[in-house]
């Protein structure tokens, strides 16, 4: 194994993070509300970060994720990525390819995910989607959205007729949506055409497909939830080194030096055990495992390094105002995003079992 990133991985790291260290400020942040910062996102698109997204291989795309989490910035950048560059480039037709990855690039295109499986969604013998999505994030963004039916078959619906949207706020500020399907028309992303299969008679096309992509997804978060505890142990750092208590700084207490190294500890877990995974996905190794490796770092680490954050940011952590408080309410979003870290510690031991 070798994460060293290539030269276009570097380079393409140091422009993302100028990008979210120059717009993702805190008044641009706050200003957005629980919405998505447009220009923030035509300056990544114009960047080539978006299109670049399938060169750089997963990894590349978790070293940009974690730029962005340090910042929190909020675009549909994780999202459209995953479900849209990195998904259609591995398991849509040539004719989807050269359709959809040009818009998806220059930042037309935004794609949301129905990510896990939603059982309340089935195809009809049209084949039009009917069914209920509670929660899809940043599909408020979105121009469309890919969904794995009940069936776990994969489906890229655009958004219109059939569909309805409804504005849902959730712990983050993910410009997140209630998606309604009724008779929406869909086109299936990955082997066949026509109707999908039921629950429990996918055939093993269809399975690897949802697998790939909910195994990305995993692991592109958790390249994210890296980058928002960075961020958090960051400014964590500056605050206990430069408030003062009985004449000397905060940074010098035992107390305080433990749980920030607790939780560095924690950070580097994440990333490690992403970074891995991703490099598997990019050398074509099996990963399934490896991605619900990171992402139970991602659910239960995550969480105590946002809370450690703010624990250690004193009476000024509880304020919701202060940055601190945004990448606490990134990592406990980040920590039940498709799946927490007891189910995805169940889905890890039951694919162990079986030798997968």
């Amino acid at each position: 194994m070798d994460f060293t990133p290539t030269e276009a991985q570097a380079e393409a790291r140091g422009l993302a993070a100028r990008i979210f260290a120059d717009l993702a400020t805190h008044e641009r942040l706050r200003s957005a509300g629980t919405g998505s910062d447009p220009e923030l996102w035509k300056a990544l698109c114009a960047a080539g970060l978006v299109a670049a997204a399938e060169e750089l291989g997963l990894l590349g795309l978790v070293l940009l994720l974690e730029e962005q989490g340090r910042t929190t910035a909020q675009v549909p950048y994780a999202a459209t990525c995953v479900y849209g560059q990195l998904a259609i480039a591995a398991h849509g037709t040539d004719e989807q390819r050269a359709r959809l990855l040009p818009g998806i690039g220059d930042g037309s295109v935004v794609v949301a995910g129905a990510f896990p499986a939603q059982q309340g969604v089935r195809p009809s013998a049209r084949g039009g989607l009917s069914g209920t999505v509670p929660v899809v994030p940043w599909l408020r963004d979105a121009t469309h959205v890919l969904v794995a039916d009940a069936g776990r078959r994969l489906w890229l619906a655009p958004l219109g007729e059939g569909t309805g949207t409804e504005e849902v706020e959730l712990t983050a500020p993910w410009s997140a949506g209630r998606l309604t399907l009724d008779e929406a028309p869909a086109e299936p992303l990955g082997p066949g055409a026509g109707p999908g299969p039921g629950p429990g008679t996918g055939t093993d096309a269809y399975t690897d497909a949802y697998t790939d992509v909910l195994a990305t997804a995993r692991t592109a978060f958790a390249g994210l939830q890296a980058g928002v505890c960075a961020g958090s142990l960051a400014r964590a750092v500056a605050h206990t080194n430069t408030r003062e208590q009985f004449g000397r700084p905060l940074a010098t207490r035992q107390g305080v030096q433990l749980r920030a190294a607790d939780a560095h500890m924690d950070t580097e877990a994440i990333r490690v055990t992403a970074y891995e995974a991703a490099w598997r996905r990019d050398a074509g190794l099996p990963y399934a495992t490896h991605a619900l490796t990171a992402a139970w770092w991602a659910s239960e680490a995550g969480q105590r390094v946002v809370h450690t954050g703010q624990h250690l940011h004193g009476g000024a952590g509880a304020d919701v105002g202060h940055p601190v408080h945004r990448h606490f309410l990134w990592g406990r979003q980040l920590d039940v995003y498709l799946g927490s870290g007891s189910e995805v510690l169940q889905e890890l031991g039951e694919l162990i079992a079986h030798g997968s």
